[in-house]
């Protein structure tokens, strides 16, 4: 939230007479891809991430917003509102309870999602600790993916000295990625009897790999390198053309995955568990004790092309 102070994924409310709190968190942006009821669930997944990246392992509900123009023809606002009900009561088991829809000139679509945990259970975004190993449970590089995307429907001619089934391929899993819930990952955390070993985790959004890792490291005086950096196959070489910050990880991604502050001796363990779950991951760094608040890529990083997850 950040406005109180501290950075995190979502308000955490205490639940008066109760060891409970209510997490809660509204997200709303515009559509990144023409297909409507794909669009509405990447809407879902992106707002409702934000509370599993608290550590919270249900979504007690979802209140839905779309903003639309007078011109926007009916089946595109119900292809929205149709992907978003198929994620939300489908893929996590949860339920829309309501919403709110205006005109407006500009496209919107998103909402408040919440949820309900214990408040020893909470796993905020801060507490990493030195030598805390970095996992990833998505590939990086959705902003230029979807960018080729707009580009092969806009002005193919720019970007045709690229095969075209690869770049559709690249395309596909970066929609993948983005309609992909976190909630299995949480699934996987609360497996542990004890998960104290999880020093922190968040969700890598906005601000990239590399701005969410610094978030990370908010009231410590700790660092983070970043030594490997998995992909979508294409992505990097895009950024480049494109003139996105692939390099210092800080390309824009939406919904993806977890970032999680792992203490190294249970390290192969908890990704054992993940690849048993199979959800993909990979150790990309880890918390070190250079300059506090500093996020580097290694210069002899590791970039590993992912086709699918």
């Amino acid at each position: 939230m950040g406005l109180a102070g501290d950075i995190e994924d979502a308000a955490i409310i205490p639940i008066p007479n109760s060891d409970l709190v209510l997490v809660k968190s509204i997200d709303v942006f515009t559509p990144i891809i023409d297909e409507p009821d794909i669009a509405g669930q990447i809407a879902a997944c992106n707002v409702t991430n934000d509370i599993f990246a608290m550590n919270v392992p249900e979504i007690s509900g979802m209140l839905v917003f779309l903003a639309i123009s007078t011109r926007t023809p009916i089946e595109v606002a119900e292809g929205i509102l149709r992907g978003i009900k198929y994620f939300i009561e489908d893929k996590i088991n949860s339920k829309v309870v309501g919403g709110h829809t205006i005109y407006s000139e500009w496209p919107l679509m998103g909402g408040e999602a919440s949820g309900y945990i214990h408040k020893d259970q909470i796993i905020q975004k801060q507490g990493v600790k030195k030598g805390d190993k970095l996992v990833l449970t998505k590939p990086i590089g959705l902003q230029a993916i979807m960018a080729a995307y707009r580009i092969l429907k806009d002005f193919p001619e720019m970007i045709e000295h690229y095969s075209s089934d690869e770049l559709q391929k690249s395309i596909d899993l970066a929609i993948k990625i983005m309609t992909t819930s976190n909630q299995d990952v949480v699934k996987v955390i609360h497996s542990y009897n004890d998960f104290s070993f999880i020093h922190a985790l968040t969700d890598i959004t906005g601000f990239g790999l590399a701005g969410h890792a610094s978030e990370m490291l908010q009231n410590s005086n700790l660092s983070a390198i970043i030594d490997t950096v998995p992909s979508i196959k294409l992505s990097k070489d895009l950024s480049e053309e494109l003139g996105y910050a692939f390099d210092d990880c800080t390309c824009h991604e939406t919904a993806g995955g977890m970032l999680i502050a792992v203490d190294p001796t249970n390290a192969e363990d908890f990704t054992t568990r993940l690849t048993s779950s199979k959800i993909s991951n990979w150790i990309v760094g880890m918390i070190d004790k250079v300059h506090p608040g500093l996020v580097r890529v290694s210069k002899n990083v590791h970039n590993i092309e992912i086709t699918n997850i």
